[in-house]
């Protein structure tokens, strides 16, 4: 059976899952359009507002199918681009996404796998479960992002480690170092990552899209540049339906419900 992604609406959350038993969830060309359009018609859909990102079978996501891999070496390389530019496509449309997409990860994300979960807003994880940079121990470098994401998370040199040597790290690490949001028991990431999942999509959605553009934004602009950025949204914000919400429900010491103001 082929690799497939299964696409769940579960209430206002779109819930994402890699399926491939063969081979822990290992991605492959043939699902990253598939990956990439339910992400961006999630992204201007109102009904949807949140998204959640987990493997079948107790596994998030081995990574590229190392089964293929002779074939494509027999490519040539502009075959191997556009297939690298497929995955890339997918992980730009999560960063891109205006609403919060959350990895929930049990037992092993490895190379591309890892950077899926590093593209999304959140990591839920189990654990026990173990992240792989391992390109190198096949003779590949990175792709997904992987370097860019680690880079804006962790110290260089640990960085330099983990992909130099490609050996696991552990989630209780990278939950030290800020990587992980949440740690649960092994089986209970999903549960994790949709409890958070219901939270944000009762928050407010055009706050919720502007907040990740400014983190997004942060590394590569000055302070000044962010300055300008924050004051800018900051403004539209105030004139939000949900912002008129907020505020009448903090007056009144009530829970705002934001729901009623929709996304625009």
């Amino acid at each position: 059976m082929p690799a497939d992604i299964h696409i769940e609406r579960r209430g206002e959350i779109l819930l994402l899952t890699l399926d491939d038993p063969e081979t822990r969830n290992a991605i492959a060309r043939e699902i990253y359009e598939k990956a990439t359009a339910a992400i961006v018609d999630a992204g201007s859909d109102p009904s949807v507002r949140a998204l959640v990102l987990t493997g079948a079978n107790g596994v998030f996501c081995s990574g590229g199918n190392v089964g293929n891999f002779p074939e494509r070496r027999k490519q040539p390389r502009s075959v191997s681009l556009g297939s690298v530019g497929l995955l890339h496509g997918w992980i730009k449309a999560i960063r891109a996404c205006p609403k919060p997409v959350i990895a929930a990860v049990e037992r092993v994300a490895a190379g591309a796998g890892v950077s899926l979960a590093l593209a999304c807003d959140l990591i839920v994880s189990s654990r026990d479960a173990r992240y792989v940079v391992a390109y190198v121990k096949i003779g590949l470098s990175p792709d997904g992002g992987a370097t860019a994401s680690l880079m804006r998370l962790l110290p260089r040199h640990l960085v330099t480690e983990l992909c130099l040597f490609g050996d696991p790290v552990d989630a209780e690490t990278l939950h030290r170092h800020g990587v992980i949001n949440r740690l649960t028991d092994s089986g209970k990431a999903l549960d994790g990552a949709m409890a958070l999942a219901v939270r944000l999509a009762d928050g407010p959605q055009n706050a919720i899209g502007r907040i990740k553009r400014l983190i997004d934004a942060a590394p590569g602009n000055s302070f000044g540049e962010q300055l300008d950025m924050e004051a800018g949204f900051i403004a539209d914000s105030f004139r939000d339906e949900e912002t008129r919400i907020g505020f009448e429900a903090f007056l009144n010491k009530q829970k705002p419900d934001f729901h009623k103001a929709g996304a625009g």
